[in-house]
């Protein structure tokens, strides 16, 4: 199947508009997605900034509270009868914020003399937990790395020293924060885990999650996080990120100071890109009728252009078979291009026809004796014997023709060569073939003729030139071999071999006669070779 110039127009101005849409929508849908992304990882950035802050002042407040409820009960310390009033500082710190899951007050020596929550039922008993022994020693204020209390839970521990007016160290206040059960934590982050999987999440300065939505995340140890890696090295920022659940995360950082602590705001990447896909479907929908009419235009104009090329190139086409001169003058050319090929058409179509001719008659003649050549001959009896048409060949060299042209030259050669197409033409009728078959041999193609009148065709030849004085001066003679079809045989190659070898015999048995069949009806068994 051929494509026309009409479709291929239409063809390349809708892979054009295709493209240009396609190259729009993918343009404007990759911005978009630049951009969300970076919004998104923006606000994150923010947010985790904004939640840092806040925790840092938290956390700051918290200690400031610490230190003064420190100074407080300084006096309180050393003597029991002033115990009541460590609960009554102990219950007012636990209940006044609501900052602390739990207060105790310890002695220098470990033990807890108060304690709010009293349900607790520490009082009395020695503070040897990872972060109580840590801020006993420390003798300074301390926030805890997570650990497990003497309750079983896990917890943060946020503590004050308390010191005597002369400096004497007399033990510590502090407050716990229970990771995995409600605490200040998670009225300060706020409730972030939303249904498309946007949450907040805190690491210490190990890399351990102290804060997440998901309570049983806590406590797990994520220093491969490319995110927590980053706030491991004090840094706050934004990225792009896989996490350890390997999902694909933009997320904002931000570094806690105070208390070495990081915060990360995330958000998959996915929910944040989905209104891009939604962005591109309302592009497309809205850029269907533009394209629609675009097509249609498209399709007009194409057919206007190409409908004067159109017939030009079907009556060029099928100018090789009947001249199409009228009918190309007729063909409605209103552009350069289309007028000026009509032109070039029109002048080379008639050369064309011309040189056709020409040739035709000069790839079936012969340009010598102007006989038709063997491949005339060849078509000539291939169509014959398709239409069943029975013939006769008749196979005639002139006898001794190297002698003619070895005593009188070529030139006379060649003027005998065209002597004996003259006979051949005038011995023959306008149905039969007269062909030359290659040097001084030819062949008579006789139409509807059996072999006994092919032959008497060939006894009319062979003595009408024998009579006659050639153009070298001298008499020459022809030998002739005669088959028929399908009389003889019904195989092309076969029946010309036959009539060949009937020349052979000729020549062989002195020359100078046409021979048609042997008697016994076989081949004689002389070779082309031994009679040449």
């Amino acid at each position: 199947m051929k494509l026309s110039l009409k479709h291929l127009i239409l063809s390349v101005a809708l892979i054009s508009v295709i493209f240009t849409l396609c190259n729009s929508t993918l343009s404007g849908y990759r911005i978009s997605q630049k951009t969300l992304i970076e919004n998104t990882l923006e606000t994150n950035r923010v947010y985790a900034q904004k939640l840092a802050s806040t925790t840092e002042v938290f956390f700051k407040m918290t200690l400031q509270t610490l230190e003064l409820s420190s100074k407080n009960i300084s006096l309180y310390m050393r003597s029991d009868e002033f115990k009541p009033k460590l609960f009554q500082e102990a219950d007012r710190l636990k209940n006044q914020t609501n900052t602390f899951n739990s207060v105790v007050i310890v002695a220098a020596n470990g033990e807890i003399l108060a304690a709010s929550p009293q349900t607790l039922d520490i009082v009395g008993k020695s503070l040897d937990s990872t972060g109580g022994q840590q801020a006993l020693n420390g003798k300074r204020p301390l926030i805890s790395k997570p650990y497990l209390s003497i309750t079983g839970r896990l917890i943060i521990f946020i503590s004050y020293p308390i010191f005597e007016e002369d400096g004497k160290y007399l033990g510590l206040i502090g407050g716990t924060l229970y990771l995995k059960e409600e605490n200040i934590l998670s009225e300060i982050l706020g409730e972030h885990f939303y249904k498309d999987g946007s949450y907040v999440y805190v690491v210490d300065e190990d890399g351990r999650i102290i804060y997440h939505q998901m309570q049983e995340r806590i406590n797990d140890h994520v220093p491969q996080n490319p995110v927590v890696q980053k706030l491991l090295k004090k840094e706050s920022g934004s990225i792009r990120v896989t996490n350890t659940q390997n999902v694909d995360m933009l997320a904002g950082y931000a570094y806690i100071p105070a208390v070495g602590w990081g915060v990360v705001s995330q958000r998959p990447t996915a929910v944040s890109l989905a209104p891009t896909t939604d962005m591109m479907k309302e592009m497309i929908m809205k850029s269907l009728p533009y394209l629609l009419l675009s097509l249609i235009l498209i399709s007009l104009i194409s057919k206007v252009i190409a409908q004067p090329l159109q017939k030009l190139a079907f009556f060029t086409e099928s100018s090789t078979q009947n001249n199409q001169d009228e009918s190309l003058k007729k063909v409605r050319a209103w552009y350069y291009e289309a007028i000026q090929l009509k032109k070039a058409l029109t002048y080379s179509l008639g050369f064309f026809h011309d040189k056709v001719d020409y040739f035709t008659y000069q790839s079936k003649t012969d340009p010598l004796t102007k006989l038709t050549n063997r491949r005339t001959l060849d078509e000539e009896t291939q169509k014959w014997a398709e239409n069943g048409t029975p013939f006769s060949i008749i196979i005639l060299d002139i006898d001794h023709f190297k002698r003619v042209n070895d005593t009188f030259g070529h030139t006379k050669g060649d003027e005998v060569l065209k002597f004996l197409a003259e006979q051949m033409r005038e011995v023959s009728r306008e149905e039969d073939i007269c062909c030359r078959y290659g040097g001084e041999e030819f062949v008579l193609l006789l139409h509807d003729l059996n072999s006994d009148e092919a032959f008497q065709v060939a006894e009319k030849l062979r003595k009408k030139v024998e009579s006659t004085v050639s153009p070298c001066g001298d008499i020459i003679t022809i030998s002739s071999g005669i088959a028929s079809y399908p009389v003889c045989t019904t195989n092309l190659s076969v029946l010309f071999e036959m009539a060949d070898l009937f020349l052979y015999e000729a020549k062989n048995t002195g020359r100078n006669k046409s021979v048609a069949s042997l008697g016994n009806h076989q081949l004689p068994s002389v070779s082309a070779d031994a009679i040449r």
